[in-house]
């Protein structure tokens, strides 16, 4: 794709974003009905709010691009046969959105089926979105403010703010006893992060981010922004994360260098 397909693509994917922001915010912080796809132990609530979101994006890309294939935490894979596929969580963060918290919001990529290559994450109550095309810029907006986006030097792991959703995403006690590892050494850990985390790192407001357990729409997103603004996030092992699982990023290459050793043992 050329750069200026890609600025268009992206362009769409930012105005789809804001009409599920839509569709989201008359559920948020009302009476809501949720069901758990997870078990008693393991809460993973979804809403009404999650699949109208998920509707709304799905319709508007149909109708945008019928021959693009669209990959859905609620509704699973569905389109045509191009090789673009538009990769979306209507909802990341479920779980502060139920709490009536802030730490949430919809996340549109696009993966060319080499990476992808645009994110956006839309907030719509505060009215923030990040977005980014791979190897351009990323950029912060809310109203008619924009500002390009760039982490910040942080190569000392003891001078380092840390953040992850939750302490309990770590599914065994090996992935547990390495986020620990990294826990001990940083300045600060900050947990409920969910994608906000990410951005808030592209911003150059937090130097890492640690996490486990994540799928392909939790994430695709995300590594555009993050890289575009400088920061560098792949799996523990140092591999693409395009399909989740075990993700680090970071603001300064040497510090994603020290957690990598860190997190390996």
């Amino acid at each position: 794709m050329t750069r200026d397909e890609l600025e268009a693509y992206l362009a769409s994917a930012r105005e789809i974003a804001t009409a599920a922001g839509a569709a989201i915010l008359p559920h948020f912080r009302s009476p809501l009905a949720i069901d758990n796809k997870g078990t008693a132990r393991d809460y993973d609530p979804v809403t009404e709010a999650d699949r109208a979101a998920e509707r709304t994006i799905r319709d508007a890309i149909s109708r945008r691009y019928p021959e693009h294939r669209i990959r859905g935490e609620e509704h699973g894979i569905s389109g045509g046969g191009s090789a673009l596929t538009w990769v979306i969580d209507p909802i990341d963060g479920t779980r502060s959105f139920v709490l009536g918290q802030l730490h949430w919001g919809t996340l549109i990529a696009l993966h060319d089926g080499g990476g992808p290559k645009l994110g956006v994450m839309h907030q719509p109550f505060v009215g923030e979105t990040f977005a980014a095309v791979a190897g351009g810029e990323s950029f912060w907006e809310r109203g008619g403010e924009r500002r390009t986006l760039r982490t910040r030097s942080c190569p000392r792991i003891d001078e380092a703010m840390l953040a992850c959703t939750a302490p309990d995403m770590f599914a065994t006690d090996a992935k547990r006893a390495a986020f620990d590892r990294a826990r001990a050494r940083v300045r600060l850990t900050r947990f409920g992060s969910d994608c906000y985390g990410y951005c808030l790192l592209a911003m150059g407001m937090i130097d890492a981010v640690v996490e486990s357990g994540l799928q392909a729409y939790d994430v695709q997103a995300l590594v555009p922004i993050v890289e575009a603004a400088g920061g560098v996030i792949t799996r523990w092992d140092g591999g693409p994360c395009d399909e989740g699982g075990d993700v680090v990023a970071c603001g300064d290459r040497a510090l994603h260098a020290e957690l990598l050793r860190l997190l390996a043992g």
